[in-house]
């Protein structure tokens, strides 16, 4: 152990000691809301205005809570990543036969992504997403997510089978540097915009972990070494402009749709790599389950903030408060202390769907100064599904 668990000095920046991934159960109003948009019953304006009233009342729960950093609970999307990459430039919507990636036991709505035109960044709504969320926050800093650029190509040139590259982007080099000038454009807007607080979201690392899906992708003639290398070289020219006061992390999980998962494998695979060379400040990983493996992985960290994602959003059942003061005292045989914050594995709703058997409530007491990490179950019931 590299120092005591209740050692640690108190975090004034993000990512904090004990600090969220993102997303909420949209709440009845707001999905009745959405429904009624759906079927032309409500205006676009009416529907905001039902979404900013239920952001509001989110935020000022999250305040109360007292959380640190608060969100929109991603309230506006439908996807915790299409959304945002639909409207992208060169980027459209389209129907398909099922979702991109399969589910234990559940499946996603049948809608996916496509590549038609030069990848850029414009006139995107999710800035004034954005400065709707920091208004609500007050002086509290607005955490806002986005998927990470990974996604993009993941999605539309790796799991799709039927890829046919555009003339532009025959040569792979040239989309993954439009789809790094294309972030580096969207830093600049969210930073601008009063952003200070950015988090990418990123499932293709939790993917890149099952050494089942690993050998799939190898059958089909990809180098996961290349692969891994140029998604972490994207990353890091999205990021290479930002500026010295702008946090932006990572959130690495397996899945979490209806609380059901699409890959499993701890992060031996990629953690060289990975941990070892992308420059974000922190990384949310997932360490819920033993699908995610051990701590061991950790070794290859950097400099970044580590926030353990310890407890659960994908049950009701309420995690033993002992058992994850163990949990962290274990990370902390490759990590110092002052490294280590935590968190929830995953967000609450990745998808408007959400979970039945979740919903928000008063986290157990604690006394500043004396307990690190306060217990957590902050969002959740016990109650069955």
């Amino acid at each position: 152990m590299t120092g005591s668990l209740f050692a640690a000095s108190q975090r004034t920046v993000a990512p904090f000691r004990y600090d969220i991934v993102g997303s909420f159960l949209r709440s009845d109003a707001l999905k009745e809301a959405r429904k009624r948009f759906a079927q032309g019953r409500i205006t676009q304006r009416e529907l905001r205005q039902v979404e900013d009233a239920e952001i509001a009342q989110l935020v000022a729960k999250q305040k109360a809570l007292g959380l640190r950093a608060v969100t929109d609970g991603e309230y506006r999307r439908s996807w915790w990543h299409l959304d945002f990459l639909w409207n992208l430039d060169g980027v459209r919507k389209v129907a398909a036969e099922q979702g991109s990636i399969a589910f234990k036991e559940r499946q996603t709505k049948a809608e996916t992504i496509e590549i038609v035109s030069k990848v850029g960044f414009s006139c995107h709504p999710f800035i004034e997403d954005f400065k709707a969320v920091q208004t609500f926050a007050g002086d509290s800093p607005a955490k806002f997510t986005i998927p990470s650029p990974s996604m993009l190509h993941l999605i539309t040139a790796v799991r799709n089978q039927q890829y046919k590259p555009l003339k532009r982007y025959r040569d792979n080099d040239t989309l993954l540097a439009d789809i790094a000038a294309t972030y580096k454009k969207a830093v600049a807007a969210f930073y601008e915009a009063g952003c200070r607080y950015l988090q990418f979201d990123d499932t293709s690392w939790g993917e890149f972990c099952s050494e089942e899906k690993r050998a799939g992708y190898i059958a089909r003639g990809f180098d996961m070494d290349r692969l891994e290398r140029d998604y972490v070289s994207m990353i890091n020219e999205a990021l290479s402009e930002r500026p010295v006061d702008m946090t932006v992390t990572m959130h690495i999980c397996r899945g979490n749709f209806r609380s059901t998962w699409f890959s499993s494998g701890g992060y031996e695979p990629v953690a060289e790599i990975l941990f070892g060379n992308t420059k974000v400040d922190g990384f949310f990983l997932e360490y819920d389950s033993d699908r995610a493996g051990d701590f061991s992985p950790l070794r290859f960290m950097k400099d970044q903030q580590v926030v353990l994602g310890l407890v659960s959003s994908k049950t009701g059942q309420l995690e033993d408060k002992q058992s994850i003061i163990e949990r962290l005292r274990e990370a902390t045989d490759y990590l110092p202390v002052n490294q280590l914050c935590l968190s929830p594995q995953c967000g609450f709703a990745s998808t408007e769907e959400g979970k039945n058997f979740l919903v928000i409530r008063r986290p157990p007491r604690y006394t500043p100064g004396r307990t690190l990490f306060p217990y957590t179950t902050l969002f959740r019931s016990s109650c069955p599904a």
